[in-house]
């Protein structure tokens, strides 16, 4: 039995190899439009359980991870920018305001069964951007395949004033809570 992380982002699997944790990478067969929920914790414990599952059902004797991130703005979800113009409203929405970053984290073995989600909820505080380097921000690049259209480890990091809770979470893993749920299952991220 090993360790499977099912996911795309490069984010998770570094964050997974920077605390030893020996694991493979499968790309999860998910679709994430299937999922219109308004509820930010269901959505996104929903959408890393259906990614976990996807890999479960090929590598059955592994413990899968899924996890799937969201930032969350005044109730309104905010997921990957399609465009530069969408990415530019997001980031003008965060300036200057708290927002919530939530990442559903579950955990799926076929044989022996076993099964946990949890989430994982931040409070991220934006000092107020300057629409000159929204414009920069945005020609670089850097979180257009990012919830809320910012990566918190580069230099969307230059837009934070304040994070309460787990900094990992913002990333798109909360690796405190991950090794808590595998311990809970007999095992851990090293």
């Amino acid at each position: 039995m090993g360790l499977v992380l099912a996911s795309t982002s490069p984010r998770r699997r570094q964050l997974l190899a920077m605390v030893g944790a020996r694991f493979e990478v499968e790309v999860p067969g998910a679709d994430e439009r299937e999922y219109c929920l308004e509820d930010p914790e269901r959505l996104v414990m929903a959408l890393a359980r259906a990614k976990a599952e996807s890999v479960a059902s090929r590598r059955p004797r592994d413990l899968v991870v899924g996890a799937d991130t969201v930032v969350v703005l005044d109730g309104r979800i905010l997921g990957k920018p399609a465009d530069g113009r969408e990415a530019r409203e997001m980031l003008e929405a965060l300036s200057g305001r708290t927002h919530e970053v939530w990442t559903g984290v579950a955990l799926v073995r076929r044989e022996p069964e076993a099964c946990r989600v949890e989430a994982e909820r931040t409070e991220v505080t934006f000092r107020s951007l300057d629409p000159d380097e929204v414009d920069r921000y945005v020609a670089l690049g850097e979180g257009m395949d990012k919830a809320g259209a910012y990566a918190v480890q580069g230099v969307g990091g230059l837009f934070v004033e304040r994070i309460e809770g787990c900094y990992f979470n913002v990333v798109g893993l909360p690796l405190a809570r991950l090794h808590t749920m595998l311990r809970r299952l007999g095992s851990g991220l090293w």
